[in-house]
């Protein structure tokens, strides 16, 4: 179960394209209304950032709708142009890490903050973590192990105060059931998440 104190000042960092692969993978849809509520009812929810790069086509982003749509409903956006590239076999590869992005907010926001929830599994934020919880603030991650392959690296998950399954939580956030996707061998390569509809969107 989730761990939080009532007055706990809380941040949410949420790395766009891994929270899309974890949720694809265990069959869901993210409702975002939904989700920034529900740790709002935890504790006190300061901030809440979410990270994308956009892959931009003839002047427009098919995630522009979504990322529009969370700029206007509580969240904070940090967004980058994504990077197109052909790899060794000669096939398209879209990159767009963020890790320095969300690194530098939440370095930034820990003198301000108790609890920093980081929605992603990606070992390169173990350090991050670390070096978050030496300035006294907790840290939770969201990710999964109940995916095939688990989502979360072991040193992430072991280097934080608190694990959240999204498995476990994802029913207080859930917008509609979707078939699960066969897993990403690289989620460092892969296209950032495509557009979702936002909640009441016509």
């Amino acid at each position: 179960m989730a761990f939080f104190l009532p007055t706990e000042r809380v941040a949410l960092f949420i790395d766009g394209a891994n929270l899309y692969s974890a949720s694809r993978n265990l069959g869901f849809d993210v409702d975002y209304r939904n989700l920034l509520e529900y740790f709002r009812r935890q504790a006190h929810v300061i901030r809440a950032y979410y990270y994308s790069a956009l892959l931009e086509t003839d002047d427009y982003s098919p995630l522009k709708p979504l990322t529009d749509w969370l700029a206007y409903n509580g969240y904070t956006l940090v967004t980058k142009p994504a990077k197109e590239f052909t790899d060794a076999t000669g096939r398209r590869r879209v990159k767009g890490n963020m890790e320095i992005e969300v690194a530098v907010d939440m370095l930034e926001l820990a003198p301000r903050i108790d609890h920093a929830v980081l929605f992603s599994g990606d070992a390169d934020y173990r350090r991050l973590v670390e070096a978050v919880q030496r300035k006294g603030v907790r840290v939770s991650v969201v990710s999964s192990i109940r995916s095939s392959p688990p989502m979360v690296a072991d040193d992430l998950r072991r280097q934080a105060d608190q694990f959240l399954d999204l498995a476990d939580i994802a029913p207080e956030f859930t917008r509609r059931q979707t078939e699960p996707r066969p897993p990403r061998p690289n989620l460092r390569q892969t296209p950032a998440e495509p557009f979702q509809e936002p909640p009441d969107a016509a």
